[in-house]
């Protein structure tokens, strides 16, 4: 379907591009007034989110599904559409950083942005981008870079230590350390991943979907499996916390919670001090204003 769609357009992916050559020469004068532009991308296995910020104000996001197979035609249309429907000029893009886990979608992506954009995104982890913090894992290549981009956002809000709580296709915490260093951290199944996982090799259990259970005794299949999966995602998440703050240094260190699946834990996780959605792309905001130097 999405090739079909292509094939008839044709002219508006090929317009973004002319676009691009005409802002050259008018960019001085049609955007003298506006801040800078950074796009920024966070593409994870389960969805890529993206944010468009205007100087330190995220001006609009957006999420697609990470489908691996997806082309670059495809991801150009779907770039070209997200501009359109927001009544932004994607030309007027002054820079695109990318925090990636799906290798398979790097390329792609990268030749997307550079035929709707004009630009060549940079991206975390690669020898060009400087992030500015210590990792102290023993081989830092093997940290993702959502965690590492996550851990900068902290830092430069709430300080060090702190420690991330991320909750998506995996649930991961990740520590700064008192030092401001990146110093590790715990990596367990998401909260849907795991329950997909047991009803795909369970025969007799069906698919169901997580769902907050008033009562933590269920009373048919479906309310146990809601209740047993909602309740030891929030015990286990609680008693990690609990044992991190017993680490010697971080007794103190506040917690601060985002990702796609914390909004459905938070209200029974006390322990959490900040809810922050957009946490990595605020620190991917971060490093691409140091590392295009861009103005506030």
């Amino acid at each position: 379907m999405i090739e079909k769609m292509i094939e008839k357009k044709p002219k508006k992916i090929h317009s973004s591009l002319q676009t691009a050559e005409a802002n050259k020469q008018t960019t001085g004068s049609k955007h003298a007034n506006v801040r800078q532009q950074l796009l920024v991308a966070d593409i994870g296995n389960t969805q890529m989110v993206f944010g468009l910020f205007e100087g330190n104000d995220l001006i609009t996001d957006w999420r697609l599904s990470s489908q691996r197979q997806l082309t670059s035609d495809e991801l150009a249309w779907q770039l070209h559409g997200m501009f359109e429907q927001s009544g932004q000029v994607a030309t007027a893009v002054a820079g695109i950083m990318v925090a990636s886990v799906v290798p398979h979608l790097d390329g792609p992506l990268a030749d997307a942005c550079v035929r709707i954009c004009g630009k060549q995104p940079a991206f975390v982890g690669s020898s060009d981008v400087k992030t500015g913090m210590a990792v102290d894992y023993k081989n830092p290549r093997e940290v993702g870079a959502d965690r590492i981009v996550n851990a900068i956002a902290a830092r430069e809000r709430f300080g060090a230590p702190s420690i991330v709580l991320d909750c998506g296709t995996a649930t991961t915490f990740d520590l700064v350390s008192p030092q401001g260093h990146y110093a590790g951290g715990l990596i367990m199944p998401g909260i849907e991943l795991a329950l997909s996982a047991l009803c795909r090799r369970a025969a007799k259990l069906p698919e169901v979907s997580i769902k907050r259970s008033d009562s933590l005794i269920g009373r048919d299949t479906t309310s146990s499996l809601q209740s047993g999966s909602y309740w030891a995602a929030v015990d286990a998440m609680s008693g990690l916390i609990q044992r991190l703050r017993r680490e010697p240094g971080y007794e103190f260190a506040p917690v601060i919670a985002t990702g796609g699946l914390i909004s459905l834990l938070i209200e029974d996780l006390p322990q959490i001090d900040h809810h922050l959605p957009h946490l990595t792309l605020s620190g991917l905001h971060l490093l691409g204003q140091r590392h295009f130097k861009l103005s506030d």
